[in-house]
């Protein structure tokens, strides 16, 4: 089967190996000169099952309305907020009772387990070499984030999750340069969640995807999808006065937030949104000093990952704004849980290093889980919507939606991460 994939993200690559591994004959079309420079750029690198929940939960809004006046808050809406995020935050804001949560929670995790497994296999099989570490720990400053914690305790249980509740000196053992001047009540260790260098894992896999016989057409724009042949691709290169037309067999969107448009004239509405994220990313000064994998600071939902040579530090939820500017109250809490918790790990910007700040979108659904497979028009298919857990839901998601072209059972379970969600 001739298939076009429209995006090369770490959704698009995955996509791209698992069919032309099936022996379809694929080719991605991606509007940058490279894979994975956007929302795959700079993540957190944390590949937790266990901790893949909706953003759409009970208690959110008022948890949102709290954070406006407060410098380091984790989720904050940004002023303006364009009329399609206003209709997006309505559908949210739906979506936070509990029913609705518990079953998009068990969706979520049901594929985040399943894609680690495939993301194992692929770097075992595939002898891929990537900066990751393994091991993950919650931070608990106090008593009452412990409290808070307690039901995302309670569904690791029920999962089946391995972890272990440890007190600060347990803590410190398993991450020694956690800094000896900030005191905090314990943690959460996770020894089988890891953390791992999504944009060099893309990387990898493009060159194995293409070893396949795949085709990766960058610096090109694809025009909207024409619902009289929706398989017909209208491509633009940068060097082309007038784009190119292409028919494939089947095409499918990994597009990210480009994907709502280039379904629209299909009449498929695709209620995207973004929600941008933040990081940093600095050299390692002294690896003694360094974290060993990867932690979560629960109070401030900001991620501190292990990286190789390199320290990251990631958070923030930001809806609305100026998609181009970087607050800088949000990279400042970055830097503020990084010295808090290790204060001599990174070479900052002082020190005439080179610090990589940076602010992504990430395309999220009103409820959460993504939408994969078909869409009911003959030949298109859909993978998009994955939100902030991208990097840990890719490698699942993309067999999944290789499986259903091939009419082959998927391995995971798909109930509720199909097209009909949107007309719920």
């Amino acid at each position: 089967m001739k298939v076009a994939i429209v995006g090369a993200g770490i959704i698009g690559v995955t996509t791209a190996y698992e069919l032309a591994a099936d022996g379809h004959e694929v080719t991605v079309f991606e509007r940058h000169g490279a894979a994975a420079l956007e929302t795959s750029f700079a993540n957190a690198g944390v590949v937790a099952p266990g901790y893949v929940t909706p953003w759409a939960a009970p208690g959110m809004p008022s948890k949102v309305a709290r954070y406006l006046f407060s410098r380091h808050a984790p989720v904050r809406v940004c002023w303006p907020l364009a009329a399609h995020e206003v209709r997006w935050m309505l559908r949210w804001r739906s979506a936070c009772d509990l029913t609705t949560y518990l079953a998009n929670r068990s969706r979520l995790q049901r594929l985040a387990f399943y894609s680690r497994h495939r993301l194992h296999q692929l770097t075992e099989d595939l002898q891929l070499e990537y900066d990751r570490s393994t091991g993950y720990m919650v931070l608990l400053r106090s008593e009452r984030d412990r409290r808070m914690v307690q039901p995302g305790l309670q569904v690791l249980r029920d999962a089946g999750v391995k972890f272990e509740e440890v007190d600060a000196v347990r803590a410190r053992a398993l991450e020694p340069a956690l800094n000896p001047d900030t005191p905090f009540l314990g943690a959460v260790h996770l020894p089988e969640d890891e953390v791992g260098n999504c944009r060099q894992f893309a990387l990898l896999l493009k060159n194995q995807a293409q070893a396949l016989g795949a085709r990766f057409e960058f610096n090109c724009t694809v025009a909207p999808l024409d619902a009289a042949q929706p398989t017909l691709l209208r491509v633009t290169h940068d060097n082309d006065a007038a784009p190119q037309a292409t028919r494939f067999d089947s095409v499918v969107i990994c597009g990210g937030l480009a994907s709502a448009a280039l379904l629209r004239p299909v009449g498929l509405k695709v209620p995207l949104a973004a929600v941008h994220g933040y990081s940093i990313s600095a050299p390692i000064r002294e690896p003694l000093n360094a974290p060993r994998s990867g932690l979560m600071d629960e109070r401030y939902k900001v991620s501190i990952s292990r990286l190789g040579n390199r320290v990251r530090v990631a958070g923030s939820a930001e809806i609305g704004g100026d998609p181009a500017r970087k607050r800088p109250s949000a990279i400042q809490t970055l830097y503020k849980v990084l010295h808090d918790w290790f204060p001599g790990a990174a070479q900052l910007a002082n020190t005439g290093a080179a610090v990589q700040e940076w602010k992504g979108a990430r395309p999220m659904l009103p409820d959460g889980p993504p939408i994969l497979g078909a869409t009911g028009i003959p030949g298109v298919w859909i993978n998009i919507g994955h939100g902030s857990s991208g990097w840990a839901l890719a490698c699942g998601s993309a067999r999944a939606v290789a499986d259903l072209m091939s009419r082959r059972a998927p391995e995971v379970d798909l109930e509720g991460l199909g097209v009909e969600r949107l007309e719920g």
